[in-house]
């Protein structure tokens, strides 16, 4: 019944609900840890992820680039924009004989408010083996556009299944 409306859920004790979160969204130092697999190998550990906050979409985790192992990321053609972060650039993961195309992003210059950004790379939770917040398994927020990481401690509905698309 909720799936595809507005209506909040109640977060329970140590849940966030995404509908608290604003917009323009919001960056804040993630102080846990963050790890992404992907061809059955460790591509990105740190313990110094940023998350983006937005209404609606649950966090986007920013892993330093200096935090993927070395030929992970390879960078590619096209750019999309975004209103509040401005121009992303693409990579392509790779790891052994795995490669998924444009499955991670970056603000090389983003806008003001959203500097901290700048050196940072999101993926694509779906796209990845498995990404972890703090041993915890990411499900991938529904959607092919949208690059949100679901754990048990944020609450929705989240934005991305059909029917969401003007939240």
């Amino acid at each position: 019944m909720r799936k595809n409306q507005r209506q909040r859920d109640t977060p329970g004790p140590g849940q966030e609900s995404v509908w608290d979160y604003p917009r323009p969204p919001r960056v804040e130092n993630y102080p846990g840890v963050v790890v992404i697999e992907f061809g059955g190998k460790e591509i990105a550990r740190t313990g110094s992820a940023v998350r983006v906050l937005e209404t609606s979409h649950p966090p986007v985790f920013y892993i330093p680039h200096a935090d993927f192992v070395q030929g992970s990321l390879q960078p590619v053609d096209g750019t999309t924009w975004c209103e509040f972060k401005g121009e992303a650039a693409y990579y392509d993961v790779a790891a052994g004989s795995a490669r998924a195309e444009r499955a991670a992003w970056t603000y090389p210059s983003p806008t003001a408010g959203f500097e901290v950004l700048a050196g940072a790379v999101a993926v694509y939770p779906g796209r990845m083996d498995r990404c972890l917040v703090d041993g915890e398994e990411v499900q991938a927020q529904p959607g092919a556009f949208y690059g949100g990481w679901i754990t048990s401690r944020v609450v929705g509905p989240f934005k991305g299944p059909p029917g969401t698309w003007g939240w």
